[in-house]
Formats: structure tokens, C-alpha cells, sequence
């Protein structure tokens, strides 16, 4: 790989990194890359996955070019129907995810950062889906997914006005998770990924599975499925393992495995 790097921690965290300077830009190139990431990740079953990105920026967007490229609607709709299964690829991984953004974070960067469970911020990070300077719209699931976390409204807003939104604003929609100071930002977003690794991921994955069916049906839907999956916990070392471990030592003392 030449525009990622994927590094896997002893602990079970996986850490994929962007570094494409000067700016990240999403090409060709760049999705093939992280097509082949995600497969790595899907294969290997990490207990966490962190993706960040290197350098000045997360990313200034996606390069014109590749949409210059295109010669007409029907080969448009072949990239982005490509385009569209990286976000969703990631939003289906069965452990924890983690998007660490430290500064700028525009169009496909953004709608990987809201496919992910946790989006973390650094101060001075500043988001935005700019698609309407080219008269697009977001292709990566960027509005739906923004509407899912701050509402449609917000989202129009979001995109239709293209403007660059700073983390304290997206922290009081609820599309950041937790805006940290630019200072030590890259280590306590690692330090939050290894925190969600080193804990009960088969627990966290069934978490993922309970609010899908909520995404798609509401509490209805969610109700009649929590039980089934809460209770096939009862099958893993970590719920034995803890359980036993709060019987004779108190809460909090467990270590989980990921089994």
C-alpha cells in the first residue's frame, strides 16, 4: 500500500492511516487502497478499528479529476455505487469503530468519519460536505448518515450551504462524539481506541446489531431482537469469565479476551 498504512496493535487494535499528501485527496488509486484495507480488516477480525490520517489536513476532498473522468450518468452511478460500499463496509464491521479526525475533514473523509461509531475531534477540526461547488451532491451515505445523527434539517443545512463546520458546532448536533484539545489529540484518540479494544467487543458488537434494528425499525424492532442477542453472550468467555470475576472481586476487575 502507498496511500495507507494498516498497522495491527498486540492488543487487537487495528490502526489504518491515510497519508496521501499534501492533502488526501480520494482517487482511483485511494479507493482501491482502502478497498483492500477493509477487506484485510475483515479478514483479520481486529478487536477495534481506529482510521485516522497523516499530515496537515484529513482530507481536502476528492479529486475533481475523477469526476472529469466520467462520460456520462451511467458510469457516474457504476463509481459511486463503488464509492458508496467503502462507508458501508466499515459501518458493518462487528467491533468498534473509531474516527480520529485532528484538522480539516471534507466530502468522502467526513462520510467515513460518520459511517464509523465514534467520530473523535481534535480543536481545531473543521468538517463539511462541499460537493455543491461541482453541482453535486454527497455520494458516500454523508447526508443520510449526518441526518441520522443531527437530523434532516441539520443535513440540508450541511449540504446545501457547504459550509466548513467546527467541532464544538457538530459536538452540539451529536454528529461528534467528543472534541479532545489539539494538544496530545493523536495519542487519547489512540488511548480511546485501545480502551474500546481491551473491552468486552463480543458485548460491543451485539450493541452494533440491537441499533441496526433500531435504525431500521425503531424500539419496536430493537425490542423483539435484544433479547436473542443478549442472550447468545451467555455462550462467550468474556460474560463467564466477567461475571465470575464481579462475583469474586468486585465490579470492574475484569480483563476480556474478545472470546
Amino acid at each position: 500500500m502507498e496511500l495507507l498504512r494498516l498497522d495491527r496493535e498486540d492488543a487487537g487494535l487495528a490502526v489504518l492511516t491515510v497519508d496521501a499528501p499534501p492533502l488526501n485527496l480520494y482517487t482511483a488509486a485511494m479507493q482501491a487502497e482502502l478497498g483492500e484495507a477493509i477487506g484485510q480488516v475483515e479478514a483479520s477480525q481486529p478487536r477495534a478499528l481506529l482510521i485516522r490520517a497523516a499530515g496537515r489536513v484529513v482530507s481536502g476532498g476528492v479529486d475533481v479529476a475523477l469526476f472529469d473522468a466520467q462520460p456520462s450518468a451511467a458510469a457516474a452511478k457504476e463509481l459511486f455505487d463503488e464509492m458508496l460500499t467503502i462507508p458501508d463496509r466499515i459501518a458493518a464491521l462487528p467491533f468498534p469503530t473509531v474516527f480520529a479526525a485532528h484538522a480539516l475533514c471534507l466530502t468522502w473523509a467526513f462520510e467515513i468519519a460518520v459511517a464509523c461509531d465514534v467520530l473523535l475531534a481534535a480543536e481545531r477540526a473543521k468538517f463539511g460536505l462541499v460537493e455543491n461547488v461541482i453541482g453535486l451532491t454527497p455520494t458516500m451515505g454523508g447526508t443520510q448518515r449526518l441526518a441520522a445523527r443531527a437530523g434532516v434539517g441539520r443535513a440540508k443545512e450541511f449540504v446545501m450551504t457547504g459550509d466548513r463546520y467546527d467541532a464544538a458546532t457538530l459536538e452540539r448536533w451529536n454528529v461528534v462524539n467528543k472534541v479532545l484539545p489539539d494538544e496530545g489529540f493523536d495519542d487519547a484518540a489512540l488511548a480511546y481506541a485501545r480502551r474500546l479494544a481491551a473491552g468486552p467487543t463480543k458485548a460491543h458488537a451485539a450493541t452494533k446489531q440491537v441499533l441496526r434494528h433500531f435504525e431500521h425499525g425503531g424500539v419496536a424492532e430493537a425490542n423483539a431482537h435484544v433479547t436473542a442477542i443478549a442472550a447468545e453472550l451467555f455462550d462467550t468467555d468474556d460474560l463467564r469469565g466477567a461475571v465470575r470475576s464481579f462475583l469474586t472481586d468486585g465490579p470492574g476487575k475484569a480483563t476480556f479476551s474478545g472470546h
